[in-house]
Order: C-alpha cells, then structure tokens, then sequence
C-alpha cells in the first residue's frame, strides 16, 4: 500500500472533486437523502475529508479514516477552517482491511469512497468490505464507490498513451479480462481494480448487504463543460434547479451506469449475518 500513500502524498484529492464536481455534488445528494435526519457516520478511506466536511455541516457526527496520514492532516486542517471540529468524533490514519479500532455496529451509516479502487486482489477487497459490515449496526446504509470495467476501455482507447500499457490492445484485452491495471509512466495513478457492473450488487450482497441503488455519480451531465452550465443558470434559478433535479434523478437511470467514471452503491446491512 505504499504506492498508495506515496500517490495521495502529492495528488489533489479534494481539488480533483472540485475539478469533477458533478461526481461529488450528485454522491451528496443521494448520500444525504437517505441518511437519517441525525446519527454517527464513518467517513472510511476520505481522503482530506470533502464528503466528512459536508455531513458535518448537515449535523451528522462523524468520524474519519484514511490510510495517508497528509489527508488525515488535510482533513483536520479543513474541519477547524470550516469550525466543524465539533462534529468531528475522530481522525484516524487506518487501512480499510483494518478497522480495530471500531467496536462493532458503532457507525449508523458508513461511507468507502475510494478503497476499493486500490485493492486489487479479491482477498483484500473481501475483508474491507467484511470490516466495513462489522463496523455498521444493523439496518445501516453504506454508500461505497466502485469504477468500471467498460468506463475504463473507453477511456483507454480514446487517451492510450495516457493510459499506458493500454497504448497495446494486448494489455486492453487482459485488462479486460482481469479488471486489474496498473499504470506503466511512475507516479501516475496507483495500482487499481476495475469492476464489471454487473458484479457489483452480488459482491456486496455476499457479505450482508442489501442493495438499493446503484447510482452512475456523473449522471448524464459528466462532459458538461462549465460553460454549459453557466447557460442553464443564466436562465434563472427555477429553470437551473429543474436542470439539477433532473441530473439527480437521471442517477439512478441504469442505461447510462457504464458511461460514468464513477458508481455509488447504495445498500443497508441486512439484519442476517452475511454467508461468507
């Protein structure tokens, strides 16, 4: 996991987020419209804490992980410049395989945006998604971020020297076959593991979840330009709300799951004990 670290400890996580907000904005949306009113939320794997930063503000309490120490640093940082330290019931540097220090169902929801991208075997990502149930109490939602397979091979053959080794169709075809890609330029992004959309629900269903939803987190506004959207709010608030209302909504449409960068899984910890 040291490429990891090693990766995080100089790319801009929260401004990636600024950069692609629909991603972000559209996550939030639906994270919050199906969190209760109130409870104790685990951000796992945060990043510098843009998702923790925004519960805080809605009243959740909650408390952070993430395995790079500089993000956990960034994160406390943001929560005393937004004077939501208060909010906050920890910051803690912790690998998502390992979350012992959580007694179990302590969180009444939990949030993975991102862990399960660098676990490329199936091992490690069974035993995140193991610890992620233990720690979540019964009847709890649990909003997990995957990317794709078929996202990625169209990415790969419309930018291949940007995503090498997939300049050679070789490497697309074993990609393809794998899910696992590991970039061929040092310091590019880490090693990760793409999923086939269709694996999704029945992954998180063998270890006790229920599914809900699987939203496409850049809804049919993904290669909107900012421009574009400067137009539709030029067109006054009522007419730019019902343009965002229909990006929301359009989320959870699944034609268009394997056109985003990224998906959000929404499920809840079944109240049987999972078969694996």
């Amino acid at each position: 996991m040291n490429k990891v670290i090693d990766y995080y400890n100089t790319f801009d996580e929260w401004g990636r987020l600024d950069r692609e907000p629909v991603e972000f904005i559209v996550n939030l949306h639906h994270i919050l419209a199906m969190l209760p009113k109130k409870g104790h939320v685990l951000d796992n794997g945060a990043g510098p804490g843009k998702y923790s930063m925004e519960l805080a503000k809605n009243g959740f309490d909650v408390t952070l992980t993430d395995l790079t120490p500089r993000l956990v640093d960034i994160s406390v940082a943001k929560a005393k410049e937004l004077n939501l330290e208060k909010q906050f019931k920890g910051f803690h540097s912790a690998d998502a395989k390992d979350l012992s220090i959580f007694h179990d169902e302590l969180f009444d929801a939990s949030l993975m945006m991102g862990p399960l991208y660098h676990l490329q075997s199936r091992e490690d990502r069974d035993t995140a998604v193991q610890e992620l149930y233990r720690v979540t109490r019964f009847g709890g939602y649990v909003f997990v971020a995957f990317m794709t397979r078929i996202r990625h091979l169209m990415t790969s053959l419309m930018y291949p020297e940007h995503w090498k080794p997939h300049d050679h169709v070789s490497s697309i075809k074993e990609f393809m076959k794998t899910g696992v890609f590991n970039h061929s330029d040092e310091g590019r992004f880490t090693g990760a593991y793409y999923y086939n959309i269709e694996d999704i629900k029945p992954f998180m269903e063998s270890h006790g979840f229920e599914s809900i939803k699987l939203i496409a987190s850049s809804s049919i506004a993904g290669a909107l330009k900012p421009e574009q959207f400067d137009y539709w709010r030029s067109r006054g608030e009522e007419e730019f709300h019902e343009v965002m209302k229909m990006i929301y909504q359009e989320a959870e449409n699944p034609s268009i799951l394997g056109v985003s960068s990224h998906l959000l899984y929404i499920g809840r910890k079944s109240t049987e004990h999972p078969s694996i």
